[in-house]
């Protein structure tokens, strides 16, 4: 990837004023009054309301699991290509967030993956077959790749001052869309006659929902941009980072991936893990609320306790354990302390909002942080493909979860080793 494709993505309402640096203030958004305020307003809706929709296409089919693999005669080795998607589809798109931006500005590409989110999620189970499924997914999935990207440059863009603190809400709003669509889809789709298809399309529209602000952040744009003397920017004054030497960076991405892995096969497969050991359809996807719920309090919390750390290693270690707890009790005694399990395994997805923080706290400039932010979820996404897929094949030849549980519980040890690596007090810009 190019350094010219991530150092500048624009402006995501205001054009630049002439005599500002390219670099330095190309994605500031001048305070101009009243007027400005309100339209940061609109910008925080909009925030909120796209990390609510970063995950209900994948958390509401985690509860009905095993319904659209009876209604579409899906394997279990398929089911797991289903669950390793997402991480496909972050990947790829991920790498792509960054130049759609500097041609369209971020807001307009976030826009576009709401979207995105809505048509995929809607049409999917009603295109005909696991290929129609599959290609459903893959379009919502790539709306909410690039935004996965590009919310956080949106934060620098609108909120250079308060980066902790809105970084803190995004991550709070993407967990209680994640814990939100884990417990209202079952109920939902029994309120709504029993269909799989209405319980998952429903969701599309949370995500019509969140393109309206962002429509008006377009507008505002184009109508600054249109009465601008000359709008644009000439490229980026500083050093450019070789951000694939950055021993930080490399850490960051693997650390990324690991917990990415244990997050997705968390959402795919930990309701269908407590259905098989007796406990209903509904209970399963209240204990997976519970497991995304968990991350609502802590995701706000949590940046802002890193951000106070030299090293965020404590941390990791604490996430990690919480983790492997929870794995352990999900192989010996997974209906007595369903509960419990759950809780801990909440607690350790908090790996992602820690990642986000981190990924902040590696750079001293915002284009390290936008290079950054694209190289360790892209690379890290691609990372995790192969961990849900694997569970999926573990679990059909063997006939049973002891095997993947502990493919569970192997990987969260070199997460929490790559992830103190990471948590050192670095900065990719020392490394070149």
């Amino acid at each position: 990837m190019a350094d010219e494709d991530l150092t500048t993505l624009g402006p995501a309402a205001e054009p630049l004023a002439p005599t500002a640096p390219p670099a330095a203030e190309a994605e500031r958004v001048p305070d101009q009054g009243p007027a400005a305020r309100w339209l940061s307003g609109i910008v925080i809706a909009g925030l909120v309301l796209a990390a609510l929709n970063l995950r209900p296409a994948i958390t509401s089919l985690g509860a009905l699991l095993a319904e659209v693999r009876a209604g579409l005669g899906m394997s279990g080795t398929v089911a797991g290509l289903l669950t390793s998607v997402p991480a496909l589809c972050f990947a790829v798109f991920g790498f792509a967030a960054p130049r759609l931006a500097r041609r369209w500005g971020p807001g307009a590409i976030v826009c576009a993956g709401m979207v995105a989110i809505a048509v995929g999620v809607v049409v999917r189970p009603y295109a005909g077959g696991t290929a129609g499924f599959l290609a459903g997914s893959a379009l919502a999935l790539a709306g909410i790749a690039v935004s996965n990207v590009l919310l956080p440059v949106v934060i620098k863009t609108w909120f250079p001052d308060r980066v902790g603190s809105m970084t803190g809400l995004y991550s709070m709003a993407l967990a209680l869309g994640t814990s939100l669509a884990a417990a209202l889809t079952v109920p939902m789709t029994a309120a709504l006659g029993g269909s799989w298809r209405t319980g998952l399309s429903v969701w599309a529209l949370l995500a019509m929902l969140a393109v309206l602000p962002w429509l008006v952040v377009l507008l505002r744009r184009s109508a600054a941009t249109s009465s601008a003397p000359g709008g644009g920017t000439s490229g980026s004054g500083e050093t450019p980072i070789r951000i694939t030497s950055s021993p930080t960076a490399w850490a960051l991405a693997v650390f990324f991936g690991l917990q990415a892995t244990a997050a997705y096969i968390t959402m795919g497969w930990m309701p269908q893990i407590f259905r098989d050991a007796g406990v209903s359809a509904g209970t399963a996807g209240v204990l997976l609320a519970v497991t995304m719920a968990v991350g609502v309090p802590l995701s706000f919390v949590l940046p802002r306790l890193a951000a106070r750390m030299r090293h965020q290693g404590p941390l990791v270690v604490v996430l990690g354990s919480c983790g492997l707890a929870g794995y352990i009790g999900l192989w010996s005694a997974p209906a007595a302390g369903a509960w419990v399990w759950a809780l801990l395994m909440g607690i350790s997805n908090c790996a992602f909002p820690l990642a986000l923080t981190m990924i902040g706290m590696r750079s001293t400039s915002p284009a390290g942080v936008v290079k950054l932010s694209a190289f360790a979820q892209s690379v890290g996404y691609l990372i995790s493909i192969p961990g849900p897929l694997l569970v999926g094949t573990l679990y059909q030849h063997s006939g049973g979860w002891g095997l993947p549980i502990a493919l569970m519980i192997g990987l969260m040890v070199p997460q929490i080793a790559v992830g103190v690596l990471a948590g050192r007090n670095r900065r990719i810009e020392d490394e070149r």
